[in-house]
């Protein structure tokens, strides 16, 4: 899952322990949250669109999908006057926060090996802020930290 640190980074989840994982407005991306993710799953928290983009803490599902309360917020910059409280359109789940790496894995340095070919985020213009990690490029990228 990628955040904007300046947004929200993974020393904000530190602090707050748990939070909805909200403003997702990709639908590939609400499919995965909504479909595949469940309570325990780890997940890679990635610092996006920053100085030094990377993979920068772990963090575990919380909470099993809801609806997204900022789609009916009209005071949020994320509502959105199509999506229904009764069919919502958009939904998240809760994050609890794990562990801060030790370093940042960076990008670049994740392009640099052949165990990760395949690996969805490093696939040429990719820009979903969620997206599933095979097993064997979870192991690997542990492997390295």
């Amino acid at each position: 899952m990628k955040s904007e640190p300046d947004a929200f980074s993974i020393d904000d989840l530190k602090k707050v322990k748990v939070e909805p994982w909200d403003g997702i407005r990709n639908y590939q991306a609400r499919n995965f949250m909504r479909d595949q993710m469940q309570i325990g799953d780890q997940v890679l928290f990635y610092h996006s669109n920053c100085d030094e983009v990377g993979i920068v803490g772990l963090m575990k599902v919380s909470s099993k999908p809801y609806p997204d309360p900022t789609a009916f917020d009209k005071k949020s910059k994320y509502f959105d006057p199509k999506s229904d409280p009764v069919n919502p359109r958009w939904m998240l789940v809760d994050v609890r926060f794990v562990k801060k790496l030790k370093r940042t894995v960076t990008l670049s340095e994740l392009k640099q090996y052949s165990q990760l070919d395949g690996m969805q985020l490093l696939k040429k213009g990719n820009r979903l802020s969620i997206m599933p990690v095979e097993k064997s490029h979870w192991d690997f990228i542990f492997s390295i930290v």
